[in-house]
């Protein structure tokens, strides 16, 4: 994305998303109730689709993915195999990928997702992070209880553990920014004004091997 150098936020006067059942959790990944279908493929989350874009030369990785019911363990199937498996030119198309990735989770989710991103307003969406700022952001003090064993704990908000200002290029945040502001002209020149996605002209745009295909918003 251009421009990504770090930025700076304060908490209190932006729509900050962490958990998925908290505020302003839909904006996540890793938020469920948004399924997709690529390829007359079945997923169940926009983070399930973007790893698996990541081996798109390695059907087996993709399903091993793309099948599982989390999308954080969807997330640790591909971890493995980053280093040795990932397309050589990741770091120069991820970027496009979620942008595309997220046009999908609106497309097929037009009503639930296009609501959550108008409930920010017009307020900076921030990802907060534990430790990626290039998606998200950090928090410049304070910390992030971990998750505990007990399901039943009470969960701790958001204003009671950030502290200070967030750091980070929020590319997702910023990403999904530009999308609202499509979604309030109802002009988006990458999917036809919502109505057709095509697939992204970049090599190896695949999907357990087949080219992936457009995207036809129901």
């Amino acid at each position: 994305m251009e421009n990504s150098e770090l930025r700076i936020y304060k908490p209190e006067e932006c729509a900050v998303f962490f958990r998925v059942n908290e505020p302003y959790g839909g904006c996540s990944n890793m938020a469920g109730g948004f399924p997709l279908v690529v390829n007359d493929i079945s997923i169940r989350t926009s983070e399930a689709l973007y790893q698996a874009c990541r081996f798109p030369l390695y059907e087996n990785i993709q399903k091993e993915i793309i099948g599982e019911k989390s999308p954080m363990t969807a997330k640790m199937k591909g971890k493995p195999f980053r280093n040795t498996h990932t397309r050589g030119d990741w770091e120069r198309v991820c970027t496009a990928i979620m942008r595309w990735v997220l046009r999908v989770k609106l497309m097929q989710n037009w009503e639930s997702f296009s609501a959550t991103l108008l409930e920010t307003g017009d307020l900076p969406i921030v990802e907060l992070s534990r430790k990626d700022n290039y998606w998200g952001t950090l928090a410049e003090k304070g910390v992030i209880p971990k998750k505990g064993k007990d399901k039943n704990a009470p969960v701790i908000p958001l204003k009671e553990f950030i502290r200070g200002m967030l750091t980070g290029r929020n590319v997702l945040g910023r990403l999904e920014m530009e999308l609202r502001e499509n979604v309030k002209t109802g002009t988006d020149r990458m999917s036809n004004d919502f109505t057709l996605l095509p697939p992204l002209n970049i090599p190896n745009f695949l999907l357990y091997g087949q080219p992936i295909r457009e995207i036809k918003r129901p």
